[in-house]
């Protein structure tokens, strides 16, 4: 494991040091990679929906309206 140094604002430092006391967790390090982990698991969920987002818009789908896809439906239908 890597070791670290970093600053914290005294806000912050505050709630690690609550959340240790809360016996939450063990130390204020897990809480900060706990944090990090989370941080990672919601930008890989981001980067997947934004893939999904990315593939919809460059597929094949109709930029009509919804009533201008009824009417063409409909005139095919002979309706």
């Amino acid at each position: 494991m890597s070791r670290q140094s970093f600053t914290l604002a005294n806000q912050n430092d505050e709630w690690l040091k609550q959340q240790v006391a809360n016996e939450k967790f063990t130390s204020k390090s897990e809480v900060v990679n706990y944090l990090i982990k989370q941080a990672r698991v919601r930008e890989e969920y981001h980067n997947y929906v934004q893939m999904k987002i990315d593939r919809g818009l460059k597929s094949s789908f109709s930029t009509k309206t919804k009533e201008e896809l009824l009417t063409e439906i409909k005139s095919r239908l002979n309706v």
